[in-house]
């Protein structure tokens, strides 16, 4: 018996869950940091309307028409493509192996929040005392026991979040979508009033159209969509199969990708006030006021934290269980994606098949509990994102505008949805995405070439780059595998 959503609020939630989650309150205030503030938010939002929404619709139609995760979707239409569904849910298996040891960090601040062990000196307490971090990525230091007990804690908190399939994810997502949202509130409302803060907006909300020139800034603007909207992993083809007919798809996709940008739009405000703030207590620019990375959100948070007139505890700890909430459901949609195109290629037990996945995860998440491990955890997201994701939005374009009846596909999504879909969407999916996203991944392939991604070794961008091809070869490998009957 097919297994179908409870309801479509269920769906919807748990598209937005997968969409809204550490890329925004994490990822996105940093790549927006990274490159410009205000300047950033211009190609971010051109990236949804030419390219996020666009596939996200095409992806919904895509599970919803076949009833099968990406593999055997694309399979249904043209057999020798079913290892780019294979390629989708092996890159959102690569980004889970690191996405969950940041929900390990976030564990071990929620337990410190009770007595905001951070202190005054948050980037010191998160680089030398919770990551004990090395010089470089090449200095692994040895495993940091406490990430990895709590990588463990968070993977079992994935496992029985999925133990039986949608049925308990469309339960858990009530609680872990709406939970973040009031949260995030509460640290807007106060980063707003803190001395500085208008700075901090300013620099994020100004454009700087120099900063559009850069191909560089555009790549990640699309990657960003990509990452936050969870295209391009396998989870909105897989999700969308559970959903009934009648599902009002291109209704939905608008819902979820609105949602999500606004998510990451109000995460921004939250950072760049206290950021705002930081410059104002330094006499630094905004600019140079703290180094942007992967650990952003556990220095700026914290200090907008010992800001707070009252509670500082009690907001600390509801901070990092909206960290561990936003996570949880993106975390579960990413091994969602794998686990139900295993289950169709080969009849495994969901729960069996789980724990194997959890098992696997664990393992291949012990290089970022090293002391080196935040190092490794920038360079793979960086390829996992500015080229896996990429890549196989790319080709989804090129498989459904070109290698199947696109007429017919818009047909069908229509059919569906109370909102039609004209013929903006094939001209969206046929020209203006392939030819955006290969023009910014080749020149962004470029640069990088000319100046190494984030000034590391050349020795050590060939190892995470060697990450994304192993999931290439391991995409096909399984894509030669013959669907068990």
């Amino acid at each position: 018996m097919k297994e179908i959503w409870d309801n479509r609020m269920a769906f919807i939630l748990a598209s937005i869950g997968s969409a809204i989650g550490l890329g925004n309150i994490w990822r996105f205030p940093y790549i927006a940091y990274r490159y410009g503030g205000g300047a950033f938010l211009i190609p971010y939002l051109i990236a949804l309307f030419t390219a996020g929404i666009p596939l996200l619709i095409l992806e919904f139609t895509l599970g919803h028409k076949t009833e099968n995760a990406a593999p055997l979707a694309f399979a249904s239409y043209r057999k020798r493509w079913k290892w780019l569904g294979w390629f989708a849910v092996a890159v959102a298996f690569g980004i889970v192996c690191y996405y969950t040891v940041i929900m390990s960090w976030s564990f071990i601040y929620f337990f410190h929040s009770f007595s905001l062990s951070w202190g005054n000196i948050p980037e010191y307490f998160f680089n030398n005392m919770v990551l004990e971090r090395s010089g470089s990525p090449l200095q692994l230091g040895g495993i940091n026991i406490l990430v990895l007990v709590f990588l463990v804690v968070t993977w079992m908190a994935i496992y029985y979040s999925i133990y039986n399939g949608v049925k308990t994810v469309g339960k858990v997502v009530y609680v872990t979508v709406i939970l973040p949202w009031l949260i995030l509130l509460i640290f807007i409302i106060r980063g707003i009033t803190l001395p500085g803060a208008m700075t901090g907006l300013s620099y994020y909300l100004t454009p700087n159209f120099a900063a559009l020139k850069d191909p560089v800034v555009w790549v990640n603007a699309y990657a960003q969509i990509f990452f936050t909207l969870s295209v391009g992993l396998g989870i909105m083809i897989a999700y969308s199969s559970y959903l009934p007919r009648k599902a009002d798809l291109i209704n939905n996709a608008f819902i979820i990708g609105f949602a999500n940008c606004f998510t990451s739009f109000l995460a921004g405000i939250a950072v760049f006030s206290s950021l705002g703030f930081l410059a104002h207590q330094t006499g630094q620019d905004v600019a140079n006021v703290v180094a942007s990375g992967p650990g952003l959100a556990f220095v700026v948070y914290p200090t907008i934290i010992n800001m707070l007139p009252f509670g500082n505890r009690v907001f600390g700890a509801l901070f990092f269980m909206m960290l561990l909430t936003l996570g949880i459901d993106s975390a579960f949609s990413l091994v969602e994606a794998a686990s139900k195109a295993t289950i169709e290629q080969w009849k495994i037990s969901r729960r069996t098949l789980n724990l194997f996945i959890a098992g696997t995860g664990i393992l291949i998440g012990l290089i970022f509990t090293t002391r080196a491990g935040i190092y490794w955890l920038d360079i793979i997201d960086h390829y996992l994102c500015c080229y896996g994701l990429v890549i196989v939005g790319f080709l989804e374009a090129i498989f459904v505008g070109y290698f199947i009846n696109t007429e017919s596909f818009r047909s069908y999504m229509n059919e569906q949805s109370e909102i039609k879909a004209g013929r903006w969407w094939i001209f969206f999916v046929k020209i203006v995405v392939p030819v955006v996203l290969l023009g910014t991944l080749g020149y962004g392939a470029y640069q990088e070439f000319l100046t190494p991604y984030g000034g590391y070794p050349t020795s050590v961008l060939i190892v995470g780059f060697g990450f994304l091809l192993i999931l290439t070869l391991v995409a096909i490998m399984l894509s030669k595998k013959e669907r068990r009957l």
